[in-house]
């Protein structure tokens, strides 16, 4: 998607309708900073108010996502273009995602394994006994902390696909949290075929799986 002709498409509809950049802010519940972010390319519109911005300015969600007025001769094929685009988008911060998740895991581990390392120093330069099991306990709990977060990123980033059926879905949270697992292939049910297989991570529901070349 093209955000700043997105941008320039919006600023002229607003001016269109005699609104300024404050109005049509208080309109939407959102700051004024947020519209001029929209005109300067900076960022799209959220989802949760995009309806309602087209309402607003009397245009379609697909004229909105192509930057102009879309005929009804060119509708059909400025929908498929705006879903390829916004799924190609999601792919890109579900690969993102997935990047931030091997880094929290190596943050965290490192960081629990620091605190194990400091509590034992200060234990032989006689600090008192109880700093060792504290900081212990505080590389722990951040540790788990992390993990769930980093499991919670493995849950909503891409889909799971089922060895069985092929069948790609999100499972819910506590599914792959409870899941025997083996890097990002976990052993989970499938909500389609009802079969329990160990089934591997990817980013569409096309063909593409994590690792491939675009």
């Amino acid at each position: 998607m093209d955000q700043i002709k997105i941008g320039r498409f919006i600023a002229k509809k607003r001016k269109e309708h005699k609104l300024t950049q404050l109005q049509l802010a208080e309109k939407l519940g959102i700051t004024d900073r947020a519209v001029s972010k929209w005109e300067t390319g900076k960022s799209l519109p959220d989802a949760s108010i995009m309806l309602e911005l087209c309402s607003l300015l009397e245009i379609t969600v697909n004229d909105l996502l192509y930057g102009e007025e879309v005929s009804m001769k060119n509708y059909n094929e400025a929908s498929e273009k705006n879903l390829i685009e916004m799924a190609r988008q999601k792919e890109e911060a579900d690969k993102r995602l997935l990047a931030v998740e091997i880094v929290i895991g190596i943050v965290s581990a490192l960081f629990f394994i620091f605190a194990v390392i400091i509590g034992a120093v200060f234990m032989d330069m006689g600090m008192p006994v109880w700093v060792f099991p504290l900081l212990g306990g505080i590389g722990f709990v951040q540790f788990i902390i992390c993990v769930l977060f980093a499991i919670r990123i493995e849950q909503v980033a891409g889909y799971y696909e089922c060895r069985k059926c092929g069948h790609r879905y999100v499972p819910d949270f506590k599914s792959v949290n409870m899941a025997m697992h083996m890097g990002r292939t976990r052993y989970m049910k499938c909500p389609e075929c009802g079969e329990r297989t160990w089934q591997k991570k990817v980013l569409s529901k096309g063909d593409k799986t994590i690792g491939e070349d675009r």
